[in-house]
């Protein structure tokens, strides 16, 4: 076995492989081939890192350099000089970790700084596509602990004393559920586990499928011991290609070393995991609709009680968790209740893992502990707004969730810190958003998306939600009255109260949220018909500033519908009746002649 003097880890999660990654790994191998140290450096393609935006992301260790928005070209240098030379290349070196004197460690930046790294704890450390340095970062460890060393009643116990809540959104306690299958009469139990992860903008549970797929793998085996199941399901959207490849590779992988199969360590306990993949319906991350889907139905939503503890795949037993909740198991196994409690809030112990993303300086993947406030996300994680605008608003839990207005930058990010501001955890989405979102628009985008991704069933979700969108359109094409603002309170609390599934009970909360936080500039839109951020297109007028025009006819020659007018060196007008709203005008106006308002 070779012994490396030099580790080069590169990012080979989607957002970096999407930016060439593959590309920058075959390089590396070619310089290295080419200077006769392939034997002395070692490539590894890893999971996500978490800055998403600087990618893709190279990693040299035992310096632990960290280059980002690398390409090609650059790594004959970097193989050159950093790897043959010893000299670190700085002007690749993402900029928080140049230092007068040398380098400091990625941990020691403000983005990883007050990140508590447990579901990710592996991605962008290890090859994901190798089980042995799984085996190698304590991997399987907590299986033959759990199956050598305790019983199924002490294992729920344990989840139980630990506090840890479902990270797919409703933040239910994680052992309950699992004590309830246990507990449910069947011949046969499953396991599932929901990787359907469709909140636009997140990407949690792909990153952690991406970078670490054994850590699902032997929670889920776990979990099965647990509540007495020898079956388990990963239902995963297609959409995810990486992701699937990885999991299959891990899952055969497991499967050779006797770590899913037949008698697992010799203890009598078998346990298997095929992949079921979805077809990217937002209604089937609904326990009830995933369900159904994996048997091969159309995936729709089922009156509850009874749950899936009691009725779930084949109507038989069967526990649900999300990725990030599984992902959590095995070092709660190994390190303790005391370990997982001692990070968190009283009653939201542990991490959660956001997608930050929005008007953000940093655009990543962050694990921070339980009740880390908005504040510290934003301005320390995140490192700000760009541009120098002001932080508005932000967005949690996707279509589901509500806007948190900066007024209230300072709240805890926790299950009931949320829930009592309007707005919830879900999956783990954070959009930040500045002075220039309209929060009107912004709750018709979400409204929009519910609209489209309803399944239909129950009439509230399907013609309500609609209806509610209608409501949005009329207000932001200022057409709006008074009357309609009360009409869109009272339509999201019949939605809310009377709609089947989770999918239509918590889509009018960027509506409430948003009128609650907001209401002025609902008030703007119906009475003064103007938009405030300039978002929303009918309520906006351009208008040149005579004072400021120099008459240079730019705008006119670039308008794609002719909408200016006017004669060389004297003032130009745009014809409000022909503008289009495009903006082209103020983009090309070179004096700032051209005001939009």
């Amino acid at each position: 076995m070779n012994i490396y003097r030099s580790h080069v880890l590169i990012c080979g999660g989607t957002g970096c492989t999407s930016s060439g990654s593959k590309k920058i790994q075959a390089e590396f191998e070619n310089q290295l081939k080419a200077n006769g140290i392939e034997n002395e450096v070692k490539v590894v393609q890893t999971g996500c890192f978490g800055l998403c935006a600087l990618g893709p992301i190279v990693v040299v260790y035992p310096e632990g350099a960290f280059y980002s928005r690398v390409e090609v070209e650059d790594i004959k240098e970097i193989v050159e000089e950093h790897l043959l030379k010893g000299r670190i290349v700085t002007r690749l070196l993402y900029h928080e970790t140049v230092e007068e004197d040398g380098i400091k460690s990625i941990n020691e930046t403000n983005f990883y700084a007050k990140q508590k790294r447990v579901a990710l704890r592996n991605c962008g450390v290890i090859n994901p596509e190798n089980i042995d340095e799984y085996i190698a970062s304590d991997g399987y460890q907590a299986l033959a602990k759990v199956l050598t060393e305790m019983t199924q009643e002490e294992v729920i116990q344990l989840i139980k004393d630990s506090g840890l809540r479902g990270r797919g959104g409703g933040g239910f306690t994680t052992g309950m559920k699992w004590d309830f299958t246990y507990k449910a009469q069947g011949d046969q139990k499953y396991v599932a586990c929901n990787a359907d992860e469709g909140d636009p903008g997140a990407f949690m549970d792909r990153s952690i499928l991406e970078g670490d797929p054994h850590c699902i793998i032997e929670a889920m085996a776990i979990a099965g011991y647990a509540v007495g199941a020898n079956q388990g399901y990963i239902y995963i959207r297609a959409e995810y290609p990486i992701a699937v490849d990885r999991l299959r590779i891990a899952i055969n992988q497991a499967r050779e070393y006797g770590l899913l199969g037949k008698d697992i360590f010799g203890t009598g306990f078998d346990f298997d995991l095929d992949i079921r993949l979805g077809a990217g319906a937002f209604v089937c991350g609904e326990e009830t609709a995933l369900i159904t889907s994996i048997e091969g139905k159309r995936g729709e939503p089922r009156p509850r009680p009874p749950f899936p503890a009691v009725k779930g795949l084949w109507g038989k037993p069967t526990l649900l968790n999300n990725v990030e909740t599984y992902a959590n198991v095995p070092q709660i196994i190994l390190n303790g209740v005391d370990w997982f409690t001692s990070m968190g809030t009283e009653k939201s112990k542990g991490t959660k893992v956001f997608a930050l993303g929005g008007k953000i300086n940093n655009t990543g993947l962050v694990e921070i502990p339980m009740g880390t406030t908005l504040r510290e996300i934003i301005e320390e994680i995140g490192g700000g707004i760009p541009n120098g605008k002001k932080f508005k608003a932000a967005q949690t839990g996707g279509p589901s969730g509500g806007c948190i207005p900066a007024h209230l930058i300072d709240t805890p990010i926790d299950y009931d810190s949320l829930i009592e501001i309007g707005s919830m955890m879900g999956s783990g989405g954070l959009i930040v958003m500045d002075e220039d979102n309209c929060m009107v628009d912004i709750a018709k985008f979400f409204l929009e998306f519910t609209v489209d991704e309803s399944c239909g069933k129950c009439t509230p979700c399907r013609i309500g939600t609609k209806r509610l969108y209608e409501l949005l359109e009329k207000i932001t094409d200022g057409k709006g009255t008074m009357e309609d603002l009360d009409r869109l309170e009272e339509l999201c609390y019949t939605i809310k109260n009377s709609s089947l599934c989770g999918l239509g009970q918590t889509a009018p909360n960027p509506v409430l949220s948003t009128l609650r936080y907001f209401r002025d500039e609902y008030i703007a839109h119906v009475k003064d018909k103007t938009c405030p951020a300039g978002v929303c297109k009918k309520l906006v007028k351009y208008e040149i500033v005579a004072d400021k025009c120099k008459g240079c006819s730019l705008c006119a020659r670039k308008c794609p519908v002719g909408a200016i007018s006017g004669e060389i060196k004297s003032p130009f007008v745009i014809d409000p009746d022909k503008c289009i709203k495009c903006g082209v005008c103020i983009e090309s106006c070179k004096f700032g002649a051209i005001e939009k308002h």
